[in-house]
């Protein structure tokens, strides 16, 4: 059973991720593992600020994958500005 929720885990980052490198203009020089941590810190980071607002944490919730989105993309831009490691394509 852990073994699928970790499995769950990384298919949801990669999602999550990849549609965050999509959403921000540019060139990503990141590559499938960062873009997992990605997700899965976007996911972790905006399930603990909405969990403040509505008083659970649920995946299966559209604000959870929405929440995750917004944040995996605020962590995107704070990471690319920190390392400068975006490049205009």
């Amino acid at each position: 059973m852990v073994v699928f929720t970790i499995i769950g885990w990384i298919i949801f980052g990669l999602i999550v991720g990849f549609i965050a490198r999509a959403l921000v203009p540019g060139k990503d020089n990141i590559g499938i593992l960062p873009t997992i941590g990605l997700g899965i810190l976007g996911s972790v980071v905006g399930g603990l600020v909405f969990s403040l607002f509505t008083g659970r944490i649920t995946l299966s919730n559209p604000v959870g994958w929405i929440g995750s989105i917004i944040f995996a993309i605020i962590l995107l831009v704070i990471y690319n500005k920190v390392t400068g490691r975006k490049t205009r394509a």
